[in-house]
């Protein structure tokens, strides 16, 4: 699923391009991944692109809001033609080499000839029309922002007193630390030397200092090379185009390799239902 440095990564593209564009047509190919009336937000002009957690909203001068999650393999991939279909170099992963593909199940076409095309081939991510009172509300169940002002040491400190649970399931707590996700819970933890299978209210004041920076680190490292595409590449940027973090993984898919800490093999379980990646020796 991407996390916060993929949807990042994503909504500064899309800012880029769709900040003043006007929505001139919404072609809904798949109801399920659409929530909301069409007449919604035809014809609103784009204000803002913003990230709250793992969630795209296109803010709209109409007081409405287009509001995407990609979930497990949701792309959003822009184009510009005025031809049917437009062409991608590189292809898309699960759609083809031309968009619209087979994945592709809602595309908004906007007043300089481009499209914004929302792909997703498990069918998982959605998109849906929010009033600013709705995204108020829904907002409010996260926690603060993993990159944020407000997530501080002392609020570590504070939410791993109160969680009896493992470490890695309260990074993944939408509701306590929000954008953090498999892959960099598991790169930050193998960063502080923290077992992910510790209860996090056991760790100790200077452990919970070095896992803040090493959250810090690690999503940063992943906003630096574009987000990751991991081992179903089905992350790509707005452009189409893959993230490089992948190249740059410590110990995410690293099952069977040394540890380049230590040297011990890197050992993959379960935790929470997800893939767990670490090293039993250093990780404590």
């Amino acid at each position: 699923m991407p996390e916060l440095p993929e949807v990042e990564t994503i909504r500064t593209q899309l800012a880029d391009k769709l900040i003043g564009r006007t929505i001139v047509d919404v072609d809904v190919r798949l109801a399920k991944m659409w929530e909301g009336s069409r007449d919604q937000v035809l014809g609103s002009r784009i204000t803002d692109v913003q990230r709250r957690a793992k969630i795209i909203v296109l803010r709209l001068d109409n007081g409405k809001n287009i509001v995407v999650h990609l979930k497990m393999t949701g792309q959003l991939v822009y184009g510009h033609g005025t031809a049917e279909t437009i062409s991608f170099s590189q292809g898309i992963p699960f759609a083809g080499m031309t968009l619209p593909g087979k994945t592709t199940h809602v595309i908004f076409s906007l007043d300089n000839n481009a499209k914004l095309f929302f792909n997703d081939m498990r069918q998982f991510g959605w998109v849906r029309v929010m009033s600013n009172e709705q995204l108020a509300m829904s907002n409010e169940k996260f926690g603060p922002e993993a990159l944020g002002k407000e997530f501080t040491p002392e609020y570590l400190a504070k939410i791993c007193a109160n969680w009896g649970r493992p470490i890695k399931l309260l990074l993944m707590e939408q509701g306590k630390i929000a954008g953090i996700g498999n892959i960099y819970a598991n790169e930050a933890l193998w960063c502080a030397g923290i077992s992910p299978m510790k209860r996090a209210r056991e760790l100790e004041s200077r452990k919970v200092g070095e896992l803040h920076k090493c959250v810090r680190e690690v999503l940063e490292k992943g906003l630096k090379y574009g987000g990751s595409s991991a081992a179903d590449e089905a992350f790509v940027n707005v452009e189409g185009k893959k993230g490089h973090m992948q190249e740059h993984f410590v110990v995410y898919q690293k099952q069977g390799q040394p540890c380049p800490r230590c040297g011990k093999t890197i050992t993959v379980s379960r935790l929470g239902g997800r893939g767990t990646f670490f090293c039993p020796k250093c990780q404590k």
